[in-house]
């Protein structure tokens, strides 16, 4: 699965709007997109079908659902049965966050990048509008990006793979306003821990609390369909 043409790009794709809106910006760059997602057996499937509805609408050339079960690690209410909180964004990590996740994500993605030949890999972490994550940190990216390049043959021999990470200093608001201008279909991504029965954002989890925020501040038109109307932040 070597590239030969052009330049490419692994997207690390969960099916949310930041890694929806960090592929389209690669896509935009010129890359030619392979798609990675994770089946760690999250606490239900409709993000990753959402995964695979925006990995067609980028055009990927391909895309990987690779499986690796969490749950066997457990320690988050999204590998585990551990309620989701509902309380609001607050100022302590939270129990949704699953233990070395983008560690462990990213490995797999430079793994793949390096196999198929990209020059760089694109994610969409976020440290302003985001519940704390402490993989979702700059300084977590630029060692990661240390950390590549030494253990890595294309590192080694000068042609380190680099970790994109458009959507690091951006607000929710920014990144609703991106979609919008990237004219992407914002109702086709999946941004909610703990969807209802059928299969509707819940409103209350951190996730759907920032996602209806960032179209409210963008000024912009929420297409997401909601249980119950997340609380002004």
């Amino acid at each position: 699965m070597v590239a030969n043409e052009g330049k490419f790009a692994v997207v690390l794709l969960s099916g949310g709007l930041d890694s929806m809106v960090a592929g389209a910006l690669a896509r935009e760059a010129g890359y030619r997109i392979f798609a990675l997602s994770i089946d760690y057996n999250q606490r239900h499937r409709v993000e990753l079908n959402a995964a695979a509805r925006v990995a067609q609408s980028l055009n990927a050339i391909r895309h990987i659902v690779l499986p690796l079960d969490l749950t066997a690690f457990g320690g988050s209410a999204l590998t585990a049965d551990i309620a989701v909180p509902k309380g609001g964004v607050g100022e302590e990590i939270p129990i949704t966050y699953v233990p070395a996740r983008n560690t462990i994500f990213l490995s797999l993605t430079l793994g793949l990048a390096e196999v198929a030949g990209a020059s760089d890999i694109f994610i969409g972490v976020n440290a302003l509008d985001y519940s704390g994550y402490p993989d979702c940190r700059p300084e977590f990216i630029d060692a990661f990006q240390t950390m590549a390049t030494l253990a890595t043959k294309a590192g080694v021999e000068g042609h380190p793979i680099r970790i994109n990470t458009p959507l690091q200093y951006m607000t929710k608001a920014d990144i609703a306003r991106e979609a919008d201008r990237l004219g992407l279909d914002a109702g086709i991504s999946w941004s909610c821990y703990d969807p209802t029965p059928d299969g509707k954002h819940c409103g209350l989890c951190d996730s759907c609390r920032l996602r209806s925020k960032g179209f409210a501040e963008a000024g912009l038109v929420d297409p997401t369909i909601y249980a119950v109307q997340p609380p002004k932040a």
